[in-house]
Order: C-alpha cells, then structure tokens, then sequence
C-alpha cells in the first residue's frame, strides 16, 4: 500500500525525524488561507498523487507550463498554484501518458537548501536483508544515477541478527561528505528512519532529497512510504491512509476477491493459479511473440464465484484482446475453473479468443465442461501449445 508525501510526513514526523511544518489542502480557497499561517517568505506547493517526478511533469491543460511542485513567494501565490493544479491531469514518468488527476495538495514552508541528498531503506531482496542507500546526488532519479554513475549509490546491509549499529550510518555519512555535526544528526536520522521502518512493516521509506540546510541541520524534504500489504493487519491504523483513487480499479476489485492481480500494458489477459506458474505463462507469451495484459493468480483454494470474479476482471480491460487460462489443479479442481469460466463467459458476452489449459485434479471432468458448454472455447494440451494457440489467435482476430 502507498502513501501520499504529506502522509508520510506525519508519520516520520511521530518517529521524531526532521520535517517542515506543512498542511494539506482540498481547495484553492483552503491552499490561500491556510498558508499565511507559515512563516514564508517561500512557499512550495506540491501536488499529491501516488507517482514520482512531479516537479519534472506536466500538466495535461498546459503542457508546456510549470510542473506539480511549484514556490509560491505570497498566500496569493499560493492560491493561484492550487487553482492550476487541483482537479488537472498531471503527466511525470511514472504516471505515463495517462496521467493522474490532482485532488489534494500540500503547501509547506520554504527551506533554505545547502545541499541535496538521497536515502533510503528497503529490502534488498539479493540479500534478502533490510538495506540503507544513500547517495550524494539527492533530488534526482536514483535510477539514472545507479545507471550513470553507479560509484555515487551507497549501500550498508544490516544483519537482522545485530540490527541497527552506528557504524552503518558513520560509513554513509562519510560517503556523503558530512561534517562532523552533520554526521551526529544523520545517525539521528537513520536511527529514527529504522525504527519507522521496522515499526511500520514498510516495503520501502525513501527521502529524496534529504537536505542539508546552509545552518548544518537535515530536513526531510520530500518522503515515500510503501507497507507489506500482508502486514497490514497488524496496523488498523493505516487503513485510514488508503487512497482508493490512486489505485487501479481492477487491483481494487481483485483485493475484494482476494485475487493477486496487477495490471501491465500487454494484450492477452492471464489467468493462473500460482504465481510461479504465471510468471511462466507470461514469459511464454512473450517467447510466442505477443505480451501479457496482466499478473492474475486465484490462488490454490479458489471458489466458481473467484473464478467468475477473475474473469471478469481480466475482460474489464479494453486493452485486452485475448485470454489464456492456464491452470495446474493440485487443491485447485480444474472443474471448479471450468465451471468459473464457463460462467463468466456467458455473464459477459465473451468476444474476445479464449484458450484454456488444465491439468491435474478432475482435469477430465473440468475439459468435458468445457467440451459441453458450447463456447467458442479453444483447448490445449500443454503451456506452449496454449501459447501459441492464443498468440495466434489473437492476431487472426485482429
């Protein structure tokens, strides 16, 4: 689950890290008001969506304008940032052409910047350890830097038997060039970021920039916060923080199902229990020439009414143009999927190539439902076979 930035920093804000005092704002006329209650002279407004590179972006109703994170130098200021971004599409390169539409903002207090920095902790999954990253070059796309210039990207792996010690954040700071003072308030820092971290189940908390004021102080300047969805139980208090408009409404609605869905950019839908299984299926439709249109796996216990849920799910996509199924009946019955998508085809018209794939428990069974329920189903023997069937079904449909 995801966060917006203003949310982050309330959070971190309770772990005891340095944040600017800010407020989120609904309207225009809210984003004015409020801000003289900052001490200016500066202000930034900041649009909020759940996407990097805002202030890099556009805005779809003035492309060739500012992007979502704007100063503003008066509460009037202020107010006319927030009426050229609330309720406009903004474009970055993690939104994609599509954009997002703004519905919320955060308008916080001016910083006087010295230097920009980046960190981070994740889960190295190489390692499968919590790791901290840091790096010099702060408030720019860490990707670019690992690429350009990989000696910049900083790494302290921490033992889940010893934790957290101070010289993971000396052997940082160090690699960043901090001072003396500014080495004592970074190991401050990373004491405090970890202990969020671990604290709040996250799959990543990300500073860029983390900066460090002309005074010597450091100031989060900006926070992304991501949490394990499977730890999420043991934090109600989160809940509150969902933002269901940021999410893609099939991901939503495969959750009410509890149906591990992610949506890509292919054609051909897939649906299949077990997520090593589906990642073989999409790397196949790949190797066949064509590209999946999504990650679907209903899991070993799935019911007819999941499966009908999948398939409906997978068809909701106008980009889709083909559907493979393909599933491996272990405590997964193959007649239980035949019968889903038996009835999902008939619930919603089907129109689109469909191959289905069963093997294992009842398979017999589950191949004589389909055989029988007159649709324009197409059956195959074994993974590649299917693939190539579909592949090319769905350039003869086209």
């Amino acid at each position: 689950m995801n966060i917006h930035e203003y949310q982050a920093k309330e959070l971190l804000r309770g772990y005891g890290l340095p944040v600017l005092p800010g407020f989120v704002a609904w309207t225009e006329e809210e984003a004015g008001s409020e801000a003289s209650k900052l001490p200016g002279p500066i202000w930034v407004v900041k649009a909020q969506i759940h996407a990097g590179g805002r202030g890099a972006g556009h805005f779809k109703s003035d492309p060739s304008g500012k992007g979502g994170v704007r100063l503003a130098r008066s509460p009037a200021e202020v107010r006319e940032s927030a009426r050229a971004m609330l309720g406009h599409t903004l474009v970055t390169k993690q939104t994609g052409a599509a954009g997002r539409e703004v519905r919320r903002l955060y308008v916080e207090a001016g910083c006087d910047i010295a230097r920009e920095l980046y960190f981070s902790i994740l889960i190295d999954r190489a390692s499968a350890r919590v790791t901290l990253v840091a790096s010099p070059a702060g408030g720019m796309d860490i990707e670019d830097v690992a690429a350009r210039d990989p000696a910049k990207i900083l790494r302290a792996t921490i033992d889940p038997a010893t934790g957290l010690s101070a010289h993971h954040a000396r052997r940082l700071a160090f690699g960043l060039g901090l001072d003396a003072k500014q080495q004592a308030a970074f190991g401050r820092f990373v004491e405090s970021a970890y202990r969020a971290f671990l604290g709040l189940d996250c799959a990543i908390l990300e500073v860029n920039p983390l900066v460090v004021t002309h005074g010597g102080d450091l100031v989060a300047l900006d926070a992304k916060m991501s949490f394990d969805d499977n730890a999420l139980y043991r934090h109600p208090e989160l809940a509150s923080l969902r933002d269901e408009s940021e999410e893609d409404p099939k991901e939503l609605e495969a959750a009410r199902f509890d149906l591990n869905y992610v949506a890509l950019d292919g054609v051909i839908g897939c649906m299949v229990n077990g997520a090593g299984l589906a990642m073989a299926t999409m790397d196949i439709i790949k190797l066949y020439g064509s590209s999946p249109a999504n990650f679907l796996d209903v899991g070993g216990g799935a019911t007819r009414e999941k499966v009908t849920a999948a398939f409906k799910i997978i068809l909701s996509d106008p980009n889709v143009e083909g559907i493979l199924v393909n599933i491996f009946g272990g405590i997964m019955r193959c007649d239980v999927i035949a019968e889903g998508v038996v009835a999902a085809a008939r619930e919603v018209s089907l129109n689109v190539p469909l191959v289905v794939r069963l093997e294992g428990t009842n398979v017999a069974l589950g191949k004589e439902i389909l055989a029988q329920s007159n649709l324009p189903i197409i059956s195959a023997d074994n993974l590649a076979d299917a693939a190539q069937k579909i592949v090319r079904a769905v350039q003869e449909a086209r």
